[in-house]
């Protein structure tokens, strides 16, 4: 009877997995894993059977123990406690060990014999970076960009001003784009102002549009980012840097959603969400009196730390092997990074954060004659990081000093050009050139090619000296 009991309730269970069309699979109160359907075999690479019987945090979250334990939202605590529905945001780690942002729905289950399961359907989301075709992922898996993850998460629940702070670096932009992609404004605009150009002359026309006519040269209207953005988002970077003067013109709009064009008569109404970006300690700033006290109240109701690499060391890997394939992409070739390459990555500090990351292994790769990026190459561009320089006595920090001009015969991996010939800035230089003979100029192929975004290509553009 037992054996007829059993039977059934797995024939129920294979029946229940299949009928979802996206990834589905059961887990017991144990946390093994007792059924998967074709979906989430395919989705995530691993074979049904291979599944059947594992733990569930080794098998998506590549994991010695339960998420709950590592301060995570733990779908299966929930409903096992509550015997409620649960849904959340969580990553998971196909067979590849690529990341995949998802939303998992949890719920309750009986079989047959009343043995209470947690079914959970995982939809995979649509992030910043599928949208803007091809650019970079927030990639990783530590408790510090969880942590964060979540607080974005929770941020585009809600329709208030957020305030994202950390380093040069670390990805505020893409935390914006996630954000505005994540909410309910998702169909919207996005709209990046660069605050660091915004002079006084140029706040109010950039912002809020002019009329024509309404100063010398002026022969047409222009529509303001508030008109462009129009229900979606703004991202306001480096907002620290917004002048002082400028700074009540931007509190009135957000207090009272309303505004003129430079040189009309008509009151306009904005519906925009704001999400402001800094690098500075924006509060400092406030009590040195560069910041007003009341904007930054006003922009600040959510805010937001981006953790710094240094601080989520364990996600160098995740993100070099996600950065790698985007150099591939743009040099159409296909580099690889050897086992001690990454272990030596993980050794460094990264005062640029996820960019100087990115900057590293296209360097490396730029010097790599058999495609292969190992330990001793990567040292040798770490080495020749321009802070890395000690300028008393050549030495790096690391401690290891490269001799100019000689090569790693073993590893086929070119080290320093001799003084005076080709910098890195030179190499990044001409391949950007290259890219932008390549598609006739259009920078924005340029930028799908290198894997960043518009606005970074033409920072680079500006710092490189290419038109």
């Amino acid at each position: 009877m037992n054996k007829q009991t059993n039977s059934e309730s797995s024939i129920e269970l294979k029946s229940l997995v299949e009928s979802h069309d996206k990834p589905f699979v059961v887990i017991d109160k144990n946390f093994r894993i007792v059924a998967v359907n074709n979906e989430y075999a395919h989705v995530f690479g691993l074979g049904r059977e291979s599944v059947i019987g594992q733990m569930c945090f080794r098998v998506s979250h590549n994991k010695d123990r339960p998420c709950s334990e590592e301060g995570e939202e733990c779908p299966h605590d929930k409903v096992y406690t509550t015997s409620e529905p649960y849904v959340c945001a969580h990553i998971h780690c196909d067979a590849g060990h690529r990341l995949h942002q998802v939303r998992v729905s949890a719920f309750p289950l009986k079989t047959a014999n009343g043995e209470l399961l947690m079914g959970e359907s995982i939809e995979e989301v649509a992030a910043p970076e599928d949208r803007r075709s091809g650019a970079e992922r927030m990639v990783g898996s530590s408790h510090e960009f969880l942590a964060c993850l979540k607080q974005l998460g929770i941020a585009a629940g809600s329709d208030a001003p957020v305030l994202l702070q950390g380093e040069t670096g670390t990805g505020k932009e893409l935390a914006a784009e996630y954000i505005h992609a994540h909410s309910s404004r998702a169909s919207k605009p996005f709209q990046i102002v660069d605050s660091t150009v915004l002079s006084e002359n140029l706040f109010e026309s950039e912002m809020f549009g002019h009329e024509k006519g309404s100063f010398t040269g002026n022969s047409g209207e222009k529509q303001g980012m508030f008109e462009l953005a129009g229900g979606g988002t703004i991202f306001l970077d480096e907002i620290g840097d917004l002048p002082i003067s400028q700074q009540p013109k931007l509190l009135r709009v957000l207090e009272s959603g309303q505004y003129r064009r430079v040189g009309g008569v008509k009151t306009l109404e904005c519906d925009v969400r704001i999400i402001c970006a800094t690098n500075h300690h924006l509060w400092e700033s406030v009590l040195a009196g560069r910041f007003r006290e009341d904007l930054y109240y006003r922009i600040a109701c959510l805010n937001i730390r981006l953790p710094s690499l240094r601080d989520r060391i364990e996600d160098v890997p995740g993100l070099a092997r996600h950065l790698i394939e985007g150099i591939n992409r743009s040099m159409r070739c296909s580099y690889h990074m050897t086992d001690d390459a990454y272990e030596r990555l993980k050794q460094y500090h990264y005062p640029g954060n996820v960019r100087e990351l990115r900057n590293i292994l296209f360097i490396a790769a730029t010097h790599s004659h058999n495609r292969e990026i190992n330990a001793f190459l990567v040292d040798h561009v770490i080495n020749n990081q321009p802070h890395c320089i000690d300028a008393r006595n050549g030495t790096t920090e690391s401690g290891f000093k490269p001799e100019a001009g000689t090569v790693d015969e073993s590893s086929g991996q070119a080290s320093t050009a001799p003084a005076g010939q080709t910098s890195l800035k030179d190499i990044e230089a001409n391949h950007i050139r290259d890219l932008l003979q390549r598609y006739n100029g259009n920078r924005k192929s340029v930028a799908k090619t290198l894997d960043v975004s518009e606005r970074t290509l033409y920072r680079k553009l500006k710092k490189l000296g290419l038109s």
